[in-house]
């Protein structure tokens, strides 16, 4: 996902980040260094250099900071972002879990009926198309039991 614009709101102290499906907000107080009254942000732009995936600003003082996507997207709870951060912390519980476990990637391939190349793809935890079965199944494997836990998020106050 790329940034499309940024803007910053020095009234409302915070950057409004739009993307192609997404308008979000970002407040100053979670960016580093943080603009302050006396030092605000004179300049804010989408970062070619980072790939489109961050802004970088510029405070008063000359001071510079960037802010990546993930960021703001984990700031603002985007539930798809969210899944995928689950995802990913599970993918490498299970790769470190492996890696400690002594045992051989053709080993427990064969024990979980399937290949070395599926093994490598429910390590790598930048996949997010393994399938969730297929990575609680390994973990087993490792010795783990595996738990979901369902429970009401705490919502952040309002910006």
């Amino acid at each position: 996902m790329k940034i499309l614009s940024v803007t910053p709101d020095n009234r409302r102290r915070r950057f409004e980040v739009r993307t192609r499906r997404h308008s979000l907000v970002f407040p100053y107080a979670k960016a580093d260094p943080a603009p302050s009254a006396r030092n605000g942000v004179t300049e804010a732009f989408v970062d070619r250099e980072l790939g489109r995936e961050a802004f970088t600003y510029r405070l008063a003082s000359g001071d510079e900071g960037s802010v990546h996507l993930d960021a703001v997207l984990e700031y603002n709870e985007d539930p798809s972002y969210m899944a995928d951060l689950a995802l990913y912390r599970l993918s490498q519980e299970a790769r470190q879990r492996f890696e400690r476990s002594g045992l051989s990637a053709r080993e427990v391939a064969r024990s979980l009926g399937t290949s070395p190349t599926q093994l490598y793809r429910l390590l790598d935890p930048t996949n997010y198309t393994k399938s969730v079965r297929q990575l609680v199944a390994l973990l087993y494997l490792l010795g783990c039991d595996v738990d979901v836990e369902v429970k009401e998020r705490r919502r952040r106050a309002a910006s």
